[in-house]
C-alpha cells in the first residue's frame, strides 16, 4: 500500500480520504534541464508581462527551476492552504470539492517546448499562477470551492467534459491531427450550443474563469490582470492588449458569458477588488438550491439525473437520483421521490440500517406538518406524539396537510439533537385523497422521513465515505519523458549551460555547445538564448555573443512562430548588455 503523502501541510493531512484518489506524486526527477530552462524562461517573461505583480513575486517561488511541491506547500501553510498534484484534468465538481479544503489540485507536468505560449491543459506554471492568487486573498477561492462542491451539475455538464477533455488532449499533442482537432472542436461547439438551461455548476464555473483565471482589476484604462491564465499564457497575455477586446464591469450576469473553448475570449470582466468579487459570489450563492432548497431545488436534483441530497429542516439528509416530487398550486413541496440505492444520513453521517443496501430501490416520503398539530413533526414532544398514537406498537392513520395519508404500525421513532428526523412503519399504506398510492404494505418497511420543508438541495452524498460516489480519477499524470539519443544530447547541452550559469564556471565549454546547437539542433532557440544570456551577463566572448545575437534575430525573422519569443527573450538578454555599458 503506498503511503500518503501530506507534505507536513495541516490542510492536505486533513483532507478527506475520498479525494485521495486523484492525487498523483509529482515525481521531480522526470524534470529535464530543457524543462528547467522553459521555466525560467515563462518565470522572467512573466515578471516582464507583470512587473508589479509577478508570480515569483507574489509566491516567493524561484525563477530558477520548477518548484518542488514541498515548497510550495512550505509557503501555503503560511495562509492555511496546501497543494497536491494530481492528473492534467479533473472535473469541475473534483476541482472545487479540493478547494473547499483549502488544497490547490495542480497539474505538476510541463508544457513542451513546442507549446510555451500557451499550454492546453493546466501545467505547473499554472499552478503556480493560481498560488500567487491565493496569496493575494487566500478567502476567495474556499468560498468559491465551499459553493462548488455543492453546486448541481448535469448530463450535460458531463457531456461537455468530456468533449473537452478529449480536444486538449488532442491540441497537446506535439503533432495534433488537423481533422480529429476540427471534428473534436465540433463536438464542443455542440455541446455548448445544445445545452438548456445552464446547471449551477456550470454558472458557478463561469465566475470561476471570468474571475480566478481572466480576472481583471483596475479601471478599463489602469487595467492590472490577476487571473492566473494571463500569468501562465503568454498569448493571453498578448491577446488582452487587443483594443478591439471588450472589458465589462464584472457583476452577477458574467454567468451569461460562457468560456470560449474553441477560440480566443471575447471579453474579460474587470472588478474593482477581491471584496467586489466576493459579493458577487455571494449574489449567485443567495439563487442556490444548496441555500433555497424547497421545489426548485428538487426539480434542479431531478433534471441532473446525479446524486444529489436534500435536507429536510428537521436535519435528515436524504441522498439519492431524485427522480419525482409532488407540489400544490403555490408550488410547495409536498413529496419526493428517489431511484436506485439512497442513503439517508444526519450531520454528514450515515445513519445505522439506513445506507444504500437498506434502499437499494429508491426512497420516497412526504414534506410538510400534519393536521391536528400546532408545529411541525420534529418538534412534537413526546406527549404530543402519544396524542397523535404515534408510538412504538401503534397503528395511527397519519393526515398531512397536503392530503398525503398515511397509515401503518409504527416500528422505532428516531431523533437527533431534539428533532425527530425518521419514523419506521410496518404495513404501511400512503395515498392521496383521490387514492393515489404512493406506497403498498408489500413493499416493505417504511422510512418516514419528517421534516416541514427541503431547506437545502446539493450535489453528492452528505456521507460520501459510505456512499462511495466520486467520479473516477483519469490516468496518472507526469511519465517519464522520451529519451532517444538526439533528444538525450540536446537535454544535456541545457544542463551544460544551466552549471554554467549555477556555478559561475565552466564557460568555456559554451562554445562548443552553441557549435552542436547550430550543427544539429537548428531548431532550437530557447538553449542559445541562455548561452547568450550568460556572456552578455558575465561580458564574456563578445564575439561569439554578437555571432548569436544576430543567429537569433535571423531566426525570429524568418520564423513568424517564434518572432515573438524570441525577441521577447533578446528584451530580457539587452537588459544586462545595457546594464554593462
Amino acid at each position: 500500500m503506498t503511503l500518503f503523502n501530506d507534505y507536513h501541510n495541516p490542510q492536505v493531512k486533513n483532507m478527506p480520504v475520498y479525494l485521495r484518489q486523484f492525487i498523483i506524486e509529482q515525481q521531480y526527477e522526470y524534470y529535464t534541464p530543457a524543462d528547467h530552462a522553459l521555466w525560467r524562461y515563462l518565470m522572467r517573461q512573466n515578471g516582464l508581462n507583470h512587473p508589479n505583480n509577478s508570480v515569483a513575486e507574489a509566491t516567493g517561488l524561484s525563477i530558477e527551476q520548477i518548484p518542488e511541491l514541498q515548497k510550495m506547500n512550505d509557503a501555503l501553510s503560511k495562509i492555511s492552504w496546501g497543494v497536491v498534484a494530481v492528473s492534467d484534468l479533473i472535473p469541475p465538481s473534483v476541482f472545487m470539492e479540493f478547494l473547499s479544503h483549502r488544497v490547490l489540485p495542480v497539474s505538476a507536468a510541463i508544457r513542451s517546448l513546442s507549446h510555451i505560449e500557451q499550454s492546453y491543459t493546466p501545467d505547473i506554471l499554472h499552478a503556480a499562477a493560481l498560488s500567487a492568487l491565493l496569496f493575494a486573498d487566500p478567502e476567495y477561492l474556499y468560498h468559491l470551492g465551499q459553493l462548488g462542491s455543492r453546486a448541481i451539475y448535469s448530463v450535460k455538464d458531463l457531456q461537455l467534459q468530456k468533449a473537452v477533455y478529449d480536444l486538449l488532449l488532442l491540441k497537446k499533442a506535439e503533432e495534433p491531427d488537423p481533422a480529429a482537432t476540427r471534428k473534436a472542436e465540433k463536438l464542443v461547439d455542440f455541446c455548448q450550443k445544445n445545452s438548456a438551461e445552464s446547471s449551477e455548476m456550470a454558472l458557478l464555473y463561469r465566475l470561476y474563469q471570468w474571475t480566478a483565471e481572466y480576472g481583471l482589476t483596475g479601471t478599463p484604462e489602469t487595467l492590472k490582470p490577476y487571473g492566473a491564465a494571463f500569468h501562465s499564457s503568454l498569448k493571453e497575455h498578448r491577446h488582452l492588449q487587443h483594443p478591439e477586446i471588450k472589458k465589462y464591469s464584472y457583476a452577477i450576469d458574467a454567468i451569461n458569458y460562457p468560456l470560449s473553448i474553441t477560440g480566443r475570449q471575447e471579453q474579460y470582466f474587470v472588478s474593482d477588488d477581491f471584496q467586489s468579487m466576493s459579493r458577487v459570489l455571494k449574489e449567485f450563492a443567495d439563487r442556490m438550491a444548496y441555500l433555497c432548497g424547497g421545489t426548485e431545488g428538487i426539480l434542479k436534483a431531478i433534471e441532473s439525473k446525479s446524486t444529489c441530497t436534500a435536507v429536510y429542516s428537521s436535519g435528515l439528509q436524504v441522498s439519492g437520483v431524485f427522480c419525482d416530487l409532488r407540489m400544490d398550486v403555490q408550488d410547495n413541496l409536498q413529496f419526493i421521490k428517489t431511484t436506485g440505492p439512497t442513503a439517508l444520513s444526519f450531520g454528514n453521517k450515515q445513519l445505522e440500517n439506513q445506507g444504500k443496501h437498506d434502499h437499494s430501490d429508491g426512497f420516497s416520503s412526504p414534506v410538510g406538518r400534519i393536521k391536528n398539530l400546532d408545529k411541525a413533526l420534529e418538534d412534537a414532544s413526546s406527549e404530543e406524539l402519544e396524542e397523535l398514537g404515534i408510538v412504538p406498537g401503534n397503528q395511527p392513520v397519519i393526515h398531512f396537510e397536503s392530503g398525503l395519508i398515511l397509515s401503518g404500525t409504527v416500528l422505532s421513532i428516531l431523533s437527533r439533537e431534539s428533532k425527530i428526523i425518521l419514523i419506521s412503519f410496518s404495513e404501511a399504506s400512503l395515498k392521496d385523497e383521490t387514492g393515489n398510492i404512493y406506497f403498498k404494505p408489500s413493499w416493505g418497511k417504511f422510512d418516514m422521513a419528517v421534516g416541514e420543508k427541503i431547506v437545502s438541495v446539493y450535489a453528492g452524498a452528505a456521507d460520501k465515505k459510505t456512499f462511495d460516489e466520486i467520479q473516477s480519477a483519469s490516468a496518472c499524470g507526469i511519465t517519464p519523458p522520451a529519451c532517444d539519443k538526439k533528444t538525450q544530447q540536446y537535454r544535456e547541452l541545457f544542463s551544460i549551460v544551466r552549471n554554467c550559469r549555477k556555478t559561475g564556471s565552466g564557460y568555456e565549454r559554451l562554445p562548443k555547445v552553441w557549435h552542436e546547437l547550430k550543427t544539429n539542433y537548428r531548431e532550437d532557440w530557447l538553449c542559445a538564448l541562455e548561452i547568450l544570456e550568460i556572456f552578455e551577463k558575465e561580458n564574456k566572448n563578445k564575439e561569439l555573443a554578437g555571432e548569436i545575437r544576430i543567429y537569433l534575430e535571423l531566426k525570429a525573422s524568418n520564423e513568424a512562430e517564434l518572432n515573438q519569443l524570441i525577441r521577447n527573450g533578446l528584451r530580457l538578454s539587452g537588459q544586462h548588455q545595457s546594464q554593462l555599458n
